[in-house]
């Protein structure tokens, strides 16, 4: 079944305002929350650095968190969908959907998806505020992500049994003003969820570890 992005809202449906607001929950867990877009072809590490980070952000900061992993997703929420490029889209638009929600939820988002369209992108960053949507590209060569190939799926693709694979027959779009470039193709895994949280606490999502609290993250590490 393919997603229909064109169906239209009913004009019974009314948005209802709860009593506890985005910012009342920020408060209570202590930080900003914030959507992490993982982007990058398949192989190019952004499961594992999704769940690292959240690992890091889970054990250090105490934040409340959840990755949503592509695979995960189409075990459920879009277990209806294919791969043809309408359903990608509509793939993407409904994972926006949801992680506005959880944006409102008060938790950081991380999401895993390859989302090869720049437009889908777009239109996620385009839902939610201003500075809510950070875009991470998962750098990394097609070389390397075949070298990788846990799943053998280039392989399969090459082959021609997995129609519609980007990066082999259908395309990647690179992002072109991402908010941070992660080098998953080359650097170790610590490094890059280092520049992930590093760039969270410049940016004010994430609170400044304090002296004490320095000292017991890097005793534990």
């Amino acid at each position: 079944m393919s997603g229909d992005t064109g169906m239209k809202k009913s004009s019974n449906v009314v948005w209802h305002q709860g009593l506890v607001t985005r910012e009342m929950r920020e408060r209570q867990n202590g930080h900003k929350s914030v959507i992490l877009w993982f982007t990058g072809l398949s192989g190019s590490g952004k499961s594992t650095l999704a769940h690292a980070v959240e690992k890091r952000l889970h054990e250090e900061f105490n934040c409340a968190t959840y990755v949503f992993d592509g695979d995960n997703v189409r075990h459920g929420l879009c277990s209806d969908l294919g791969f043809t490029e309408e359903d990608r889209r509509e793939n993407i638009r409904r994972i926006g959907e949801m992680v506005k929600l959880f944006l409102d939820a008060g938790v950081i988002s991380l999401t895993a998806f390859i989302s090869p369209f720049r437009q889908d992108r777009q239109r996620v960053r385009d839902l939610v505020g201003e500075g809510d949507f950070v875009e991470i590209y998962c750098k990394a060569s097609l070389e390397v992500c075949e070298q990788r190939d846990v799943k053998g799926l280039y392989k399969r693709a090459r082959a021609g049994e997995i129609p519609n694979f980007t990066g082999i027959s259908s395309p990647y779009e690179e992002p072109e003003n991402p908010e941070l470039v992660v080098e998953t193709g080359s650097l170790p895994l610590e490094a890059c969820v280092d520049q992930v949280i590093d760039y969270l606490q410049n940016h004010g999502d994430l609170p400044r570890l304090r002296g004490h609290e320095q000292q017991r993250a890097v005793a534990a590490g």
